[in-house]
């Protein structure tokens, strides 16, 4: 299969829920939670392609990064390159249903592994997802990463043990889901968590823990002191809260508060290779990829998955020549115009 294809199958069966636009700013799809969009007028969603779109890149040709290297290292896992697959569920009432849970967490596990990367499995207010995305990990021997929503710490270590018994490489919370509409649709009850909350979720396993949807310093340093291993950046694809800066406009102070200190992913909007590149000048270690590997489960299965991500890589491996970057860990904001 091609990419094109992939689109092309996807948009035919996600009717209704994603109009795959040809340029994928969360207009069309603003207010659609659940469904693809951002919450309220999408103004986050909006914001995060839109800010990322004015980081421009600077070209420069006269180098000798001819075969820049695109491997990097994190919990003790090589990728080849520094993208992850993003925790996503819902498939029925966010993707239309083309493909049911069980089916789209095998497709991205497994069709990330077969791209040589690693794919975060996600919780909802329907246990059984979180089920099927340990099913896939366990499938992948245990090459996938737990993430579970801010429910009360007993239901979350729960859920932790679970995920270490399938030998996942890591687990985590994505703790801007403490407002998400879809958990109150099925009566779970989810909310911010404290910084001893965090400590003690730390201190249960031997796991590297990480948090997901930070989006200021201070949280970055609470997260820190806590003992977590890593934070995403990110503002949950802005289906939370309306309003918030975007994961772009915050990363660059975050690294420079925590960079020394633990690991700092990002996402929001990354839709091509060079929108990684753009993530990495600013300082992340690696992203996450969402809404893409919809498509490709929807448009192509686990192959759709692994043709999506391979061409993300192939862009990037593109960008990176035409950029003068000779390997994705020593990337900096200097090949980047804000």
């Amino acid at each position: 299969m091609d990419i094109k294809e992939i689109k092309e199958n996807a948009r035919e069966r996600m009717k209704g829920f994603c109009n795959m636009c040809r340029e994928c700013d969360g207009v069309w799809c603003a207010g659609k939670v659940p469904g693809m969009g951002g919450t309220g007028t999408g103004d986050s969603f909006k914001r995060a392609h839109n800010k990322l779109k004015e980081i421009k890149v600077i070209m420069k040709t006269i180098h000798s990064a001819s075969d820049p290297v695109l491997q990097t290292s994190i919990w003790g896992k090589t990728l080849s390159f520094p993208a992850i697959a993003a925790p996503i569920t819902g498939t029925v009432f966010n993707m239309g249903g083309y493909v049911n849970d069980a089916e789209y967490s095998d497709d991205v596990v497994l069709g990330s592994l077969d791209a040589g990367t690693i794919a975060m499995i996600g919780d909802t207010g329907d246990p059984k997802c979180f089920e099927h995305g340990i099913n896939a990990i366990k499938k992948a021997g245990g090459q996938g990463i737990a993430i579970i929503k801010p429910r009360a710490n007993e239901e979350i270590i729960k859920r932790i043990k679970i995920a270490e018994e399938a030998g996942a490489v890591a687990i985590g919370i994505d703790s801007d889901g403490a407002g998400l509409v879809t958990m109150k649709l099925f009566g779970q009850p989810v909310g911010p968590k404290s910084f001893e909350d965090l400590k003690i979720l730390v201190q249960s396993t031997k796991l590297p823990f990480i948090v997901k949807g930070i989006l200021s310093v201070e949280e970055a340093i609470l997260c820190a002191d806590a003992g977590v291993d890593t934070i995403v950046v990110s503002n949950h694809g802005g289906r939370v809260l309306n309003e918030t800066l975007a994961p772009c406009e915050v990363l660059e102070d975050i690294v420079k508060a925590v960079g020394d200190r633990i690991n700092v992913l990002a996402d929001g909007s990354v839709r091509e290779g060079v929108d990684i590149l753009k993530y990495l000048a600013l300082g992340a270690k690696a992203v996450l990829i969402g809404r893409p590997l919809i498509w490709g489960s929807v448009g192509g299965r686990q192959e759709g998955v692994k043709v999506v991500l391979d061409t993300f890589k192939n862009q990037l491996y593109q960008n990176m020549i035409l950029t003068g970057c000779v390997d994705v860990k020593t990337i900096d904001s200097k090949v980047i115009f804000k």
